[in-house]
Formats: structure tokens, sequence, C-alpha cells
């Protein structure tokens, strides 16, 4: 029982510094983080539906199975709630994900753009290119299925006309990707408006995706 508060005011606390930090606006966004207790069934703790994060007390944070049923709260839980079920069931190194509208990220995905390596930390924290999902609305199997397919092994993606969605195996490095989503896009979009953009040489490129990989699945 312990464990599962922490988790809500985790998940509490992430939404309300990604509030107060301008990655959303109102209502929008959500958050979650997976509890693995030995021997039980894991357990999905994800921000409600709808709801302005300061208004929001610690037991207001839904709980959930992996398969989406309730396990504790009486508010209704994100509409993108799929979303993480489905990244959280393919992705066993992912223990905690970000959805954001992060103004600049947005606005890649609008202009209907991948984002290619150009940075040493978007390769070895994010594990490479940033993709677009091919757009689908919020809360269908179809969003799951884009989501998938452009994030691959990466902790990072791109939502078409819609945001981004950052994740990590801790709360903090799922905000960090969040974060660094948005730094990548919006040195993209400036040196594409300057006219050039010079990608991370391969070697490069290469070793920083090689310590993602040794991070990523380090116990």
């Amino acid at each position: 029982m312990r464990q599962r508060q922490e988790a809500r005011k985790t998940v509490l606390e992430a939404a309300l510094e990604m509030s107060e930090r301008g990655l959303v606006v109102g209502t929008s966004g959500n958050i979650s983080l997976r509890l693995n207790q030995r021997g039980e069934p894991q357990l999905i703790v994800i921000t409600p539906t709808s709801r302005h994060y300061d208004t929001l007390r610690v037991n207001d944070i839904p709980i959930m199975d992996i398969n989406g049923k309730n396990v504790e709260g009486r508010l209704k839980p994100s509409i993108e709630t799929p979303l993480h079920i489905g990244i959280y069931k393919t992705r066993q190194d992912i223990n905690a994900i970000i959805h954001t509208h992060s103004v600049f990220a947005s606005a890649a995905a609008v202009a209907g753009l991948d984002i290619p390596v150009i940075l040493e930390d978007q390769a070895a924290l994010l594990g490479g290119e940033i993709r677009l999902a091919g757009y689908a609305l919020s809360g269908t199997p179809e969003q799951v299925t884009n989501v998938l397919e452009a994030l691959g092994n990466r902790n990072a993606v791109l939502l078409a006309n819609h945001g981004a969605v950052g994740m990590g195996k801790t709360m903090r490095d799922a905000f960090t990707a969040c974060e660094l989503i948005e730094k990548t896009a919006r040195i993209y979009l400036l040196a594409m408006a300057a006219g050039k953009v010079n990608k991370l040489p391969e070697k490069a490129k290469k070793i920083q995706e090689e310590f993602f990989e040794h991070k990523q699945h380090k116990d």
C-alpha cells in the first residue's frame, strides 16, 4: 500500500512540474508510472482525464492493472491509457511515460517531420532519431499501433498534429526525455530556418547509441 501511495505522489508531482514548465496547457497531457511488485500483478499509476493538475490530491490518481482494469481511485484514467499500456507491454525496459504538448515538439509534429540525429545527448539519452507517428485519434487502437511502430527501441516519439511522448526507466528519466525532445526539436527547427542542418557524424552517432543501449538495459 505504501508503494502505491508513493507512486501516486510521484505521478502527481511530475504532472504539476510538467504544467509549471509549460509542457502542457490546462488539462492536456498525461503521465504514468509502472509498479512492479514481486509476486503481484503489474500495476499502472496514471493521471486522470480532464482534470487540472493543481486541483488533484494524491488519492485522486487512478491505479489500473496492466490490462486497464480499475484497481484504486474514483476518477477516470486518462483517455490515452491504452497508449501507456501498449508501451509497457511492448517495452519491459520502460517504467515511466510522459505525454506532453510542448511547443517546438508539437510544431515539428504539425510539420510532419522526423528529427534526425543531430545532437550527442539526443542519441545517448533518447536512442537516436525522433520519429513521427502517423495521426490517429487519442485513445484508439490505431494510435497505439502508430506510436509503437515509430517508437521502436528508442525513448521518444512525436505524435502527428498532437505532441510528443518521452519515457524512461524512472520518472526522472522520462522527464529528462521530454525536455530533451523539446530542446532537440527547437534546435532542429532553428537550424532548418537558418538553411542548413548538419547531422551528427556517423561514428559519434554509433558511440552514443551504444551508450544508450547499455544504459537502457543495465540492471
